[in-house]
């Protein structure tokens, strides 16, 4: 006999044993523990357990430990193709059968009580539910998981880094973290803090000058409290728009406007909050759209302003190369102009004459002009010469 024989032999063992076959059924699609199956089956403890080891000894099921209970389910996905087809034939013949359709009734009322005793818990914790998540996970976990909404191949700046807290969150979920700071003192705090991620680069540098990251590099980008030290905002945040890709986005932390002129003297603030008017002209000016601003809920331990959360997304013709045709040779003009001067710069070339139809920017008046002078100055009548001068 070979092998094949005898393992389809033995998967016909397995399963001649009708309480075997309609313990599978409910484990094809539930994990259940033995309490649970022996209320379901109406069996002793003693009976299930020897079946369950029959069928595990099979390789019909599997079990994984949880707290001090096993939960058994099918292993259908493990099974050779044989055992799978002899499994769907079992399963036509003893799933109409009037045992099997009780024991279904059962599960239901089992799978209820679970349901059942969760919400009881819930419904006694309800008014200490934050006080005991908090002591088993602490009151950041939620704030740390949503850095997994970032994309995988992303790579992102974090502009203002100061000790890396922020960087720290993203590099578990993001390619790249480009961590940039213009204190020394914050890059060596950052640099201990992150030395166990191989996916952030530390730079230092200024926000208000060329950042030391290329053109449409970054997919998003922080600011996280960051923008009340800057002098220029507007300068920034174009070179913020500059690093980005188009439809890349940005999110800013800041405060809200606040009367706290000692923040001035003791933090070194240069502005003392920003409200939504303003930092939509800035954002607006420096090549960003589709801007959000919402106020952070207060936080009843915190001592300073009320916080915002602004999120904007790099405009495309703000950080493209446009080309602009004015006829002639190659020349450079500035594009996405903000209250500081040029964003950037962008190649145009000069090509003929402006023509109904074509994409190219309409010539000026004076460019329309031109050809006509030109062709008056040709039809002049030519005077003779003088014969005297050409002796």
């Amino acid at each position: 006999m070979n092998q094949r024989a005898a393992a389809i032999h033995d998967h016909l063992s397995a399963l001649a044993d009708t309480t075997r076959s309609r313990i599978l059924l409910l484990l094809d699609r539930h994990e259940l523990t033995v309490t649970e199956l022996c209320a379901v089956l109406q069996l002793p403890q003693s009976t299930v357990s020897r079946h369950l080891k029959a069928l595990a000894d099979s390789g019909w099921i599997a079990s994984r430990a949880e707290a001090t209970s096993n939960l058994y389910s099918m292993t259908r996905a493990e099974l050779d193709p044989a055992a799978r087809r002899l499994w769907l034939l079992v399963r036509e013949h003893v799933g109409p059968t009037p045992s099997a359709a009780h024991d279904q009734r059962r599960l239901h009322a089992a799978l209820a009580e679970r349901r059942t005793k969760s919400q009881e818990f819930f419904s006694s914790s309800a008014g200490q539910w934050d006080r005991v998540r908090d002591e088993m996970f602490g009151d950041r976990f939620h704030l740390a998981a949503l850095a997994a909404f970032a994309e995988c191949g992303w790579t992102v700046g974090d502009l203002g880094c100061g000790t890396g807290q922020v960087s720290a969150a993203l590099a578990p979920f993001v390619k790249r973290v480009v961590a940039v700071d213009a204190s020394a003192a914050m890059l060596q705090a950052a640099k201990r803090r992150l030395q166990e991620f191989d996916n952030v680069d530390l730079r230092r540098g200024d926000l208000e000058a060329l950042l030391p990251i290329d053109e449409a590099r970054l997919d998003a980008a922080t600011l996280m409290l960051v923008l009340h030290h800057v002098p220029d905002p507007a300068r920034a945040l174009a070179e913020v728009a500059r690093v980005l890709k188009p439809g890349g986005r940005v999110i800013i932390v800041d405060m809200l406007p606040h009367d706290r002129e000692s923040y001035r003297q003791q933090m070194g603030h240069v502005w003392l909050g920003f409200s939504e008017e303003h930092l939509r002209r800035l954002l607006g000016e420096s090549g960003f759209g589709d801007v959000r601003i919402v106020a952070l809920p207060p936080d009843a331990r915190a001592k300073g302003p009320g916080l915002f959360v602004a999120t904007a997304r790099r405009r495309t013709e703000a950080g493209s190369f446009q080309t602009r045709h004015t006829g002639g040779s190659e020349r450079t003009r500035p594009t996405g102009e903000g209250p500081q001067g040029p964003a950037l710069q962008v190649r145009v070339h000069k090509d003929p004459p402006y023509r109904r139809g074509s994409t190219r920017t309409r010539p000026s008046r004076r460019d329309a002009w031109l050809p006509q002078l030109r062709s008056s100055i040709r039809s002049r009548p030519r005077r003779p010469r003088d014969a005297s001068r050409t002796k």
